[in-house]
C-alpha cells in the first residue's frame, strides 16, 4: 500500500488545514488547551488537495474493500469529501447525521440504501473516536455491513485505539499526529525546542496547558 502520509502533511501544513502553536495553544470545544488544531475542511476550496485525498481513500478502499458496495460520509466534516471518494469508485453514497432529523422523515442516515449492504465509512477527523463510533453504531442499526473507516487525520490518543477495537471497527487513517511531528521537522515548521510540550499534550491533553 502506498504511503500517502508525508505529502498530504505537506499540503495540510501548507494550506494551514492544520496548524501548530505550541507557545500560542488553542482552546477546542471541549475546553482542552491544544497546541494543535485541524480543520479538514479547508482542503475543499483547494482543488489539488482535495483530489490527492479522494484518490488516496480510493486506492486505499480498493486495495482493503475491494467489495466495498456503498460510501456513507460522517456529517458534517466529511459529508463532501466522502462524495468526491464515492463519485471516483462509481458508487452510491449516503451520509450519517449526528443526530436524527428533527422534522419531516426523521432521518439518521440520508440517502437511499438496501440491508446488508458493504459500507466504507469516510471520516475527516479521529479524535476520541466517540463521533466517529456513534456514525458506525447508526449504520449497523441499519442492518449495513461495516467494513472499516478511513480518515484523513488521528491524533492517535488511546482512547481511540481502544474504543475502536472494542467496538470491533478497522481504523485506517491517511496519516496521524506522530508523522506530522516528524513532518514539521522536516519542513521547518517547528523547532526541535517545541518537541517536549507536543509530546506531553499528546499524553495528557485534558491537563496539559492548565
Amino acid at each position: 500500500m502506498k504511503n500517502y502520509s508525508s505529502l498530504i502533511l505537506e499540503k495540510l501544513l501548507q494550506i494551514k488545514a492544520i496548524k501548530l502553536q505550541p507557545a500560542n495553544p488553542f482552546t477546542w470545544a471541549s475546553g482542552w488547551k491544544s497546541p494543535i488544531y485541524c480543520d479538514n475542511r479547508k482542503t475543499l476550496s483547494y482543488p489539488e488537495v482535495r483530489k490527492l485525498i479522494a484518490n488516496s481513500f480510493a486506492d486505499i478502499i480498493k486495495q482493503k474493500y475491494a467489495d466495498v458496495e456503498i460510501i456513507a460520509g460522517v456529517a458534517t466534516g466529511a459529508i463532501a469529501v466522502g462524495v468526491l471518494v464515492a463519485e471516483v469508485l462509481n458508487l452510491p453514497f449516503i451520509y450519517v447525521r449526528s443526530s436524527s432529523k428533527g422534522h419531516g422523515l426523521q432521518n439518521r442516515i440520508e440517502g437511499f440504501f438496501n440491508e446488508n449492504q458493504k459500507v466504507v465509512v469516510i471520516e475527516d477527523l479521529v479524535s476520541t473516536g466517540g463521533s466517529s463510533l456513534k456514525a458506525v453504531d447508526a449504520l449497523r442499526s441499519a442492518k449495513l455491513n461495516v467494513l472499516g473507516m478511513l480518515a484523513i487525520f488521528t491524533y492517535g490518543f488511546k482512547q481511540a485505539e481502544n474504543s475502536f477495537k472494542l467496538n470491533n471497527c478497522e481504523l485506517t487513517t491517511l496519516t496521524n499526529y506522530n508523522e506530522l511531528i516528524s513532518k514539521a521537522l522536516e519542513i521547518n515548521y517547528i523547532s526541535e525546542d517545541f518537541l517536549p510540550d507536543l509530546k506531553q499534550w499528546r499524553q495528557n491533553p485534558e491537563t496539559w496547558g492548565k
